[in-house]
């Protein structure tokens, strides 16, 4: 492999590195996913495929569809620029599925050591942050007392650590005992920090994920071994979780703050203006408005906040032809993954876990805004870019880490 080659896979590297630092938009993170989407392709470090060729046809029309529903909002310079944003995002999941398609193990490994960096940093950020370990340090990495790390919102922070939560639990399925006695070190961490993000749909999406994979990951063991090893941590992991959340308890203010969040619903959750009724309101305008309303037109207009539902703001956002695109992308991307997940090959133990997290991310959508989240994009390129790769190597227990 060439320097130049080297240098732009560094690139790639350092890119996910530092995709954990979203104070402001946009972050460090887009500058070089902009330049990324215009290098990898030039590189010849991209493999296109029909199946990607489908997936960014069926992207443009929900981009297409958001520009159609702008010309409908009050502010349609703010609506157009929202779907701009989405329109890159698109983009550069689609670069990134064609850049995984080249060489999968290899490539999705290198996004996901960088994302596993990326969190540590991040949740180690919110333990100084939370713990008010640095002067000015809980200012700038909690909000409302919950962790945030380097983002600007919990319900962010926390998802974003999931699919390195997984990856670290990769490792210590897979390494010697060294490597994976650090690996559960870190993955205990990662699952702290989203414990202390206080989101509901961030532990929603920990517990999805973790089981999906689990489940999986020893249904795909090609030992009995590795299925011994998969069930010891699956119960350390029970065991821990159960110790850390003993041990908040203990604290008054950290086991009230988590007795509340636990709850099933919150205060702003019920009533006309609350998150029910809005999504209430939703559903009636979306039956109204064939075309959409545009983004950001729901909370100018007609509500105090967001829809606090992926699968519907899309249909305001974009109307009924970009909101039944995303319905579709996400279903299509389910099914591809099902299919793919029965297929050996070097890269599968590194497919499972962005099918897992990929499959909690959209269903958390369920309940929070998620069609801006960089993470559940980049888990959709793992998906869609280890199905269709022609590059697979074949399943011999040693790519990707996979020692028997």
């Amino acid at each position: 492999m060439g320097a130049v080659h080297q240098a732009i896979l560094a690139l790639v590297w350092f890119a996910f590195a530092v995709s954990g630092i979203v104070f402001t938009e946009p972050a460090p993170v887009d500058l070089m996913l902009m330049g990324l989407v215009a290098l990898l392709p030039a590189v010849g470090l991209v493999a296109i495929t029909p199946m990607l060729a489908l997936y960014i046809a069926l992207w443009t029309i929900a981009a297409a569809a958001g520009f159609l529903a702008a010309t409908q909002s009050h502010d349609t310079a703010g609506s157009t620029t929202f779907t701009a944003i989405s329109l890159y995002l698109y983009i550069a999941s689609f670069v990134l599925a064609a850049f995984i398609a080249r060489a999968p193990a290899r490539h999705c490994t290198l996004i996901l050591n960088g994302w596993l960096f990326a969190a540590t940093l991040a949740a180690t950020a919110a333990f100084i942050g939370y713990f008010k370990l640095l002067p000015g340090a809980y200012e700038l990495f909690t909000r409302f007392d919950r962790a945030t790390g380097p983002f600007k919102d919990p319900n962010v922070f926390g998802p974003f650590l999931v699919a390195p939560f997984l990856y670290a639990l990769h490792l210590a399925l897979t390494r010697s005992w060294q490597v994976a006695a650090a690996a559960v070190g870190v993955a205990g961490a990662l699952a702290l920090a989203v414990l202390l993000s206080f989101s509901r749909g961030a532990w929603l999406n920990l517990l999805v994920a973790l089981g999906i994979y689990g489940v999986l990951a020893f249904a795909t063991a090609r030992t009995g071994s590795q299925r011994n090893k998969i069930i010891g941590l699956v119960l350390a992991g029970a065991g821990l979780a159960a110790i850390v959340t003993l041990a908040v308890l203990q604290d008054d203010k950290l086991g009230g703050f988590l007795s509340e969040r636990s709850s099933m619903t919150q205060s702003y959750d019920v009533g006309p203006a609350g998150r029910f009724g809005g999504q209430e309101k939703a559903i009636r305008l979306l039956l109204e408005h064939p075309l959409g309303i545009g983004a950001g037109e729901f909370t100018s207009v007609y509500h105090t906040e967001e829809v606090h539902n992926v699968f519907l703001s899309m249909f305001l956002n974009a109307g009924w032809l970009g909101g039944m695109t995303y319905w579709l992308m996400t279903g299509l991307t389910v099914l591809v993954g099902f299919q793919h997940v029965l297929t050996p090959n070097a890269a599968r133990p590194l497919f499972l876990i962005a099918f897992a997290a990929f499959i909690a991310t959209a269903a958390e959508g369920v309940i929070i805004d998620s069609d801006h989240w960089r993470s559940f994009y980049v888990l959709m390129a793992m998906v869609w870019g280890l199905a269709s790769s022609p590059f697979h190597e074949p399943d011999t227990g040693r790519a990707a880490g996979l020692q028997a």
